[in-house]
């Protein structure tokens, strides 16, 4: 079966602003063009692979363009054959893909070329990743503006994540910041075994799930600073959210810190990881705190740690971040979580839906 040309007629062709209208959607580039970002929800069927990618480019730039494209047609064939016989097999005839390479060129062709010539309506992405790509970066500024935002405010470790997730079950619209950046927010965030994914891939995350809200719903979100971890939150975004209504969660010390030790429970496990992590708050506390911060965490005091730094650390900085962020947070209603319970949790949803649904109204 012989293979396209890189141009196709617009009726094999889709656009970004289509693709909620496929069934699948299928990223042909290597695993590890996949990896650094994708389109949320896409599949990766690559037609080479990372190291015959690299073979067919030295060949390109060593012995001729002939050459490559030869080995490549080759290759390529061999790995659609592959998914076909595998991954591919069981599609059912009306199934609809989107196929997608990195600027819509041979990669993605040839797939989406193969596809139809089996019988489905394949189509495949105009520009590629690239086109993708660009309509994230205009996109974000502007999705952000329509929304109404409600954004959870209070001191660490008084459950801002977890009511996030009540409120969602709820039918809320959410927007997780934390949950898409794989990390809780903190010098001490970072998930075990989790890492972070690319700035391009949670930008992509956000882009997606904001593009899928309606605009006539308010989006609760929670009070952040301009960066997760590694990762920095748009500013259109934060823009958005340091204009948005507040609304403060509020907990005694006892409930905040038993929430932070299920949190955090691989420090409990493993001490000296937290004492490297501590160590990095040197620059901010006196080294005979710190130190005895180390020795706390060393020796299991886990109660009186959490407490001295909430008290001494976190609860300052983040009324300071607060106080300079949000201007309508003085006004914000208080919403006291009773306890780390599962009932606590429901009840402060549901009161905050409430008291949400009537100033809509």
């Amino acid at each position: 079966m012989p293979l396209p040309n890189a141009v196709q007629a617009p009726r094999d062709r889709a656009t970004v602003a289509q693709l909620s209208e496929f069934d699948e959607i299928m990223d042909v580039r290597t695993p590890s063009e996949f990896a650094l970002d994708h389109v949320p929800g896409a599949r990766n069927l690559p037609v080479l692979s990372d190291e015959e990618r690299a073979r067919v480019g030295t060949l390109y730039k060593q012995v001729s363009p002939f050459t490559a494209r030869k080995v490549g047609a080759a290759l390529v064939s061999a790995n659609i054959a592959r998914h076909l016989q595998s991954e591919l097999q069981d599609k059912p005839r009306a199934w609809r893909p989107l196929v997608y390479c990195w600027r819509g060129g041979q990669r993605s062709a040839a797939f989406t070329h193969i596809l139809r010539e089996i019988g489905w309506d394949a189509k495949q992405l105009e520009g590629g990743y690239k086109s993708f790509r660009h309509a994230v970066i205009a996109d974000l500024p502007e999705l952000v503006k329509p929304f109404r935002w409600l954004v959870i405010c209070g001191l660490t470790g008084s459950g801002k994540s977890r009511l996030l997730t009540y409120l969602e079950q709820a039918g809320a619209q959410v927007l997780d910041l934390e949950r898409l950046a794989v990390h809780r927010g903190s010098l001490l965030g970072n998930l075990p075994d989790s890492p972070q994914p690319t700035q391009k891939m949670f930008e992509s995350l956000v882009w997606d799930k904001l593009r899928r809200f309606d605009a006539r719903r308010p989006v609760y979100v929670e009070s952040e600073s301009k960066r997760i971890g590694v990762l920095q939150v748009p500013q259109g975004l934060l823009e958005g959210m340091w204009s948005g209504d507040c609304a403060e969660l509020t907990a005694s010390v006892a409930t905040r810190i038993a929430l932070l030790k299920a949190d955090y429970g691989h420090f409990l496990r493993e001490p000296q990881l937290l004492c490297g992590y501590l160590e990095q708050l040197v620059q901010l506390h006196a080294r005979a705190t710190v130190d005895r911060w180390k020795q706390m965490a060393t020796h299991g005091d886990w109660d009186s740690l959490v407490e001295e730094l909430l008290l001494r650390h976190y609860d300052p900085a983040y009324t300071r971040s607060i106080a300079s962020h949000y201007p309508r947070f003085p006004h914000a209603p208080k919403l006291n979580l009773a306890s780390e319970s599962e009932a606590a949790f429901t009840q402060v949803a549901r009161t905050l839906l409430e008291e949400t649904a009537e100033s809509v109204a």
